[in-house]
């Protein structure tokens, strides 16, 4: 290999770089090494840590959902009747799909080579537990937050579906991404751009009452009505980011005393009724809010369905290459010109390059 120093090319023609794929590129580059890279249409130099791009024509940006974990709904017990829980906070940058609330989330997050990328999946939070007549202590716990942060954007936080709120003011609904569901009152309200409120109890316990549903990242939970059914759980939202159209974000279905529970959408449990009184999980990986728990025929006690994980779905153009760290459980779906990763729990780093 010839060694040149301070070296003048006087021609008009042209200069031909070495040139591969990303998965060609020098096992052992040395600091100032430039190549053309025909996964990315450009060229590259190695700055020492990393190959950064200096052209290309291929897209750089990086696209996101974001779901925090649903929270549980309540339990139940003698004569009781329970609340939804709230589905997990939503939020979304991909064109023409709604966050949360309904409002647009931050824009296009650019890419380069070097780039870390913090996430965290949100846990769901664990349905109300039962301890008999007189129906004290049915408390449910709310989700955990869902987060994707780094250098050059402002971090994507969504907070925890609020938990549904259990009979006579035992355990009152919380607010979160989406609230919970009134148990004995009124439902708690959804963080702003993250999900909607949960729905109101109706009548009282002892007057064939109804739990109020979760709200979803796409509506509010249903009211209760007293000589009806339970409140339903609020609306997911649908999203195309993994290659298909899947609903996410759906509320926890209210609980009935003498009637129907409360149905659920978008990953969202459905409530209990007398004979099946305990209530329906989230479903995993959608931020869904857990279903109520019911009184049960024989005047015993049940318990609320626990909220649903959350989950980080990132898309990259191919041209760039992510690496996750220990900690983190991913899955990939690969399309024309980009990969899906779906991330479904744990907390680590994801590094672009």
């Amino acid at each position: 290999m010839a060694n040149l120093k301070n070296t003048v090319i006087n021609d008009t023609g042209y200069l031909l770089l070495p040139s591969g794929t990303t998965a060609q590129r020098p096992s052992n580059p040395t600091t100032g090494m430039v190549r053309y890279n025909t996964s990315i249409s450009g060229m590259e130099i190695w700055l020492g840590s990393s190959w950064q791009t200096l052209t290309s024509t291929a897209p750089s940006n990086l696209e996101y959902l974001v779901i925090a974990g649903g929270g549980g709904g309540a339990g139940s017990g003698n004569g009781t009747t329970a609340g939804g829980g709230g589905a997990g906070g939503y939020r979304t940058n991909v064109s023409g799909q709604a966050s949360g609330g309904g409002s647009p989330a931050q824009g296009a997050i650019s890419l380069s080579s070097g780039l870390i990328v913090n996430i965290t999946v949100g846990a769901g939070g664990a349905g109300g537990n039962h301890h008999g007549y007189p129906g004290y202590g049915y408390v449910a716990t709310a989700g955990s937050a869902s987060s994707l942060s780094g250098p050059g954007f402002t971090a994507v936080s969504t907070t925890g579906g609020g938990r549904g709120g259990a009979w006579n003011g035992y355990a009152s609904p919380t607010t979160g991404g989406s609230g919970g569901g009134g148990g004995d009152g009124t439902g708690a309200a959804g963080t702003t751009n993250e999900g909607y409120a949960g729905g109101n109890v109706g009548g009282s316990w002892d007057a064939n009452g109804r739990g109020g549903g979760g709200g979803g990242a796409g509506g509010a939970g249903g009211n209760g009505v007293t000589a009806g059914l339970a409140g339903a759980g609020g609306a997911g939202v649908n999203s195309t980011i993994s290659g298909s159209t899947v609903m996410r974000g759906g509320g926890g279905g209210g609980s009935g005393a003498g009637g129907a529970g409360g149905t659920a959408t978008g990953g969202g449990g459905a409530g209990g009724n007398y004979a099946s009184p305990n209530g329906t999980a989230g479903t995993a990986n959608t931020g869904g809010g857990g279903g109520a728990a019911s009184q049960p025929a024989n005047n015993g006690a049940a318990t609320g369905g626990n909220g649903g994980s959350g989950v980080v779905i990132i898309k990259a153009p191919t041209a760039f290459s992510v690496s996750f760290s220990v900690g983190l459980t991913t899955g990939l779906y690969s399309g024309t010109g980009f990969n899906v990763y779906t991330i479904t729990q744990g907390t680590g780093t994801a590094t672009f390059s």
